[in-house]
């Protein structure tokens, strides 16, 4: 018992991340080395999972987040309204920036500005697993700073059997996806290779917001009785016409799909067209290798290797600009000065994340199981802007850099964790995660701005649980956990200071049935801040949301969801959120002046989200479903503005599937529909304020996405 608690001691309390609960589809995830990261079903967090038989129901072509849109808690939007293109997520009221996405343990968010930009992995679906949804703080292992929620995705297992696989899928708006893919199989009992190519195009449901975007996928393993090695290669290239601005109340009532974005103004600001290439181009490759070796019955090891290379621009045409706003000396025509002008600027990023992850677990398979990991990632990206055209501009300064700037980041950390089983009832979980980071910015911002920015931190991130067997069918846990999360790019540009790093204590109290005709999840948080970065409701000139310490504030909420079986053929699918996000004595900074605002509701925090999902599934060739949303009304900032809440919506969804086996050509041929927003709503998912003006994203009426997938 000393050993034991020495040991304990030594690594920390901790939650050991178990075999993931995904059913028989899922029967290699640790062949992507990814058990240190999935957290087990009877762990004291609370958690979503989603299998490949799920994600394929839908998978039409829509971005991940729309894939996931019906779990509890879950609010997501679209840019273009159609769910192809830039798409958003935001879990219990918190955004993409906290939503910590990890693919195979390896982390997807953007180191800087903290997002996930699902876009630049079209079709990533395709080649998914399974997901895992981790809502609150979750495990240490999920990514570098899990403070929100974490979502983590895993890649397809191996196959031991030969295949090739066709899918093609129509849609409105001109809606077209075209996937190949293949496996090998298992060649000789230890090697496989599988890949996947894909396009997806759409013309979008607001005016000009097409998505033009292609994907790769490849992996080859190699696999003995102790050894596992993985090798993967994926990526997309995304060119998008923008369509982040949205658009005002007035025109929301009588022009519901306009877009600002390229359009060319007269003299009187009547629009007399459009720019053609008012486009988003970005391509984003991710390189990875998982070695995973068992050194005997007790102790095994993973290690990972990664790399991503991003390089791409968004280019705008602006009228009336000032030259000098470009670093240009004014041209002379005819002895006139020319100091304004229209031009056409390309804003870049180029950049190179790598790094490395590791952990080492001990299984006595009886009362101890222990992991020690840990990750060191760096960050380089270019930030630099160029003129490509203008009517008075010198030819010799066109594709010049106005600005360059670089981000800096490097982010280490270290954690340990154990489940000892006290007794046949009880289990006991702890984590400890430190974490160190150094991010620094330096260079010519794009408003000629000299940046000079450095900051580094510590983090202590400790984490402890009780699951309690209470019999053979219900469970119930309690857990505490700490997190910490820095300030990202756009939260250090342009203060007076630096912003101060997020603190989060997460406490959860959850309750866990599983029947074979009922199946229950409930659950109650309480997460307390201490200088949340709230999103002001305001954005940047990319669509960023601009976000501001807000002191304390918090999150209390109540989440239900569950699987009811009705009849032979007939299954419920429920889910219900109820909670209250609140600032406490929250400030408003105007100026030099100081408003005190007392408790104010927190921005893009509905306190009511509810889904429902009536399946009828009769056979394995046939299944249908009506699945239903229902998000409250929200404000768009903190200060409860009127003209900043956001209405409550419903919308409402019919998918189907038709499964035909055949002994010819085909093994198996899928038909697979869905009927998006039946009722035709009229709704918004989505905005920000323009000063006091509230400024909307809408959204799809009805529509349809088909689609063909034939395997052989």
């Amino acid at each position: 018992m000393k050993k034991l608690f020495m040991l304990f001691i030594f690594c920390g309390l901790s939650v050991f991340a178990q075999k993931t609960d995904i059913k028989k589809d899922t029967i290699k995830l640790n062949e992507v080395i990814v058990e240190s990261t999935r957290i087990g079903k009877n762990a004291p967090f609370t958690q979503s999972n989603i299998s490949k038989k799920e994600l394929k129901k839908r998978n039409l072509g829509q971005d991940i987040p729309v894939l996931l849109k019906y779990l509890p808690n879950i609010v997501i939007t679209s840019d273009a309204g159609s769910g192809v293109g830039y798409t958003g997520i935001r879990v219990r009221g918190s955004d993409a920036t906290r939503v910590n996405v990890t693919i195979n343990g390896i982390p997807l968010n953007d180191s800087e500005s903290q997002g996930t930009y699902w876009v630049d992995l079209p079709d990533f679906a395709s080649s998914t697993q399974s997901i895992q949804l981790q809502r609150g703080v979750g495990t240490s292992t999920n990514g570098a700073g899990a403070f929100g929620a974490s979502l983590n995705l895993l890649t397809d297992g191996i196959s031991q059997n030969p295949y090739g696989e066709v899918n093609n899928a129509v849609g409105s708006y001109n809606t077209h996806k075209h996937t190949v893919k293949f496996s090998t199989g298992l060649l000789n009992k230890h090697f496989e290779l599988a890949g996947r190519v894909g396009l997806i195009k759409s013309d979008g449901y607001v005016d000009r917001a097409s998505s033009d975007l292609k994907s790769f996928y490849l992996s080859g393993t190699y696999t003995n009785d102790k050894t596992l090695i993985k090798a993967l290669a994926f990526g997309g290239h995304e060119i998008t016409y923008q369509a982040w601005w949205g658009i005002d109340a007035e025109t929301l009532k009588t022009n519901r799909t306009f877009n600002y974005a390229g359009a060319i103004y007269d003299d009187a600001w009547n629009v007399t067209g459009f720019y053609r290439d008012q486009v988003d181009n970005y391509k984003q490759d991710h390189y990875q290798l998982h070695i995973n070796h068992s050194f005997n019955d007790f102790w095994s090891g993973t290690v990972a290797f990664h790399y991503t290379k991003g390089k791409g621009y968004y280019e705008e045409y602006q009228q009336g600009q000032d030259v000098a706003d470009y670093g240009l000396t004014p041209i002379s025509v005819n002895g006139t000065s020319i100091s304004n002008t229209d031009l056409v600027r390309r804003k870049w990023l180029d950049n190179d994340f790598y790094g490395s992850t590791f952990s080492l677990k001990y299984n006595n398979l009886e009362k101890v199981k222990l992991i020690f990991g840990g990750a060191w990632n760096s960050y380089k990206g270019n930030h630099f802007g160029r003129v490509i055209s203008g009517e008075f501009i010198d030819r010799t300064n066109l594709y010049k850099n106005y600005y360059f700037n670089v981000g800096d980041k490097t982010d280490f950390n270290i954690y340990s964790k154990i489940n000892y089983q006290l007794n046949d009832k009880l289990s006991l979980y702890g984590d400890v995660q430190f974490r160190t980071l150094s991010y620094t910015i330096k260079g010519v911002d794009s408003d000629l701005s000299v940046l000079n920015i450095k900051d580094n931190l510590s983090f202590f991130n400790p984490k402890v649980g009780l699951n309690l067997s209470i019999n053979d069918v219900s469970s119930a846990y309690l857990s505490y956990a700490k997190a910490h999360k820095e300030p990202g790019r756009s939260d250090y540009r342009g203060v007076s200071k630096l912003p101060n790093p997020e603190n989060l204590d997460d406490f959860e109290l959850g309750y866990r049935l599983a029947k074979k005709t009922v199946s229950l999840n409930a659950n109650v948080y309480y997460m307390r801040y201490k200088d949340q970065l709230v999103l002001t409701g305001a954005i940047d000139d990319v669509g960023n949301f601009i976000r501001a310490n807000s002191g304390k504030s918090y999150r209390l909420g109540l989440e239900l969801d569950a699987q009811i079986k009705l009849g032979k053929s007939l299954f419920w699918q429920p889910n219900l959120a109820l909670s209250t996000n609140r600032n406490i004595d929250f400030k408003e900074i105007n100026g030099t002046s100081v408003n005190l605002l007392g408790n104010t509701s927190i921005s893009f925090s509905p306190n009511s989200v509810v889904g429902n999902a009536l399946i009828y599934e009769p056979t394995k060739i046939f299944s249908v479903g009506i699945l239903s949303k229902y998000v409250g009304e929200q404000f768009m900032n903190n200060i409860e503005l009127q003209a900043a809440k956001l209405p409550s919506y419903f919308s409402t969804d019919v998918n189907f599937t038709v499964n035909l086996f055949s002994k010819n050509t085909f093994r198996e041929i899928s038909i697979t529909g869905l009927l998006n927003n039946i009722l035709d709503k009229k709704y918004v998912s989505n905005g920000y304020m323009w000063g006091t003006s509230p400024y909307y994203y809408p959204q799809a009426g009805i529509n349809f996405l088909l689609g063909l997938n034939l395997k052989f």
